[in-house]
């Protein structure tokens, strides 16, 4: 290996597209709302909760991904715990 090389392991880039596996828990921050639900952004990456409580909104909540689409960076999820409120 070179110095070069072990200089550079383990490094790694955020992408601002991450990707997620059914049954992922995250801790991540409501955004927003759409017509399918309430909305968590990771970078660029949209998750719907089309089941949350409309009063999350700005709320740091745990969600678990029940769906994810790697084509479009999208997919949905169920809120497991609420974190704090957003204050």
């Amino acid at each position: 290996m070179s110095r070069f090389e072990k200089i550079l392991a383990g490094l790694t880039f955020r992408t601002s597209t991450p990707s997620f596996a059914v049954g992922d828990r995250v801790p991540a921050f409501v955004t927003g709302r759409s017509d399918e639900g309430l909305l968590v952004r990771v970078g660029d990456t949209v998750l719907v909760l089309p089941d949350a409580d409309p009063g999350l909104v700005d709320a740091k909540v745990e969600i678990e991904i029940e769906s994810f689409d790697e084509a479009t960076h999208r997919g949905t999820a169920r809120v497991v715990e609420v974190l704090g409120d957003g204050d």
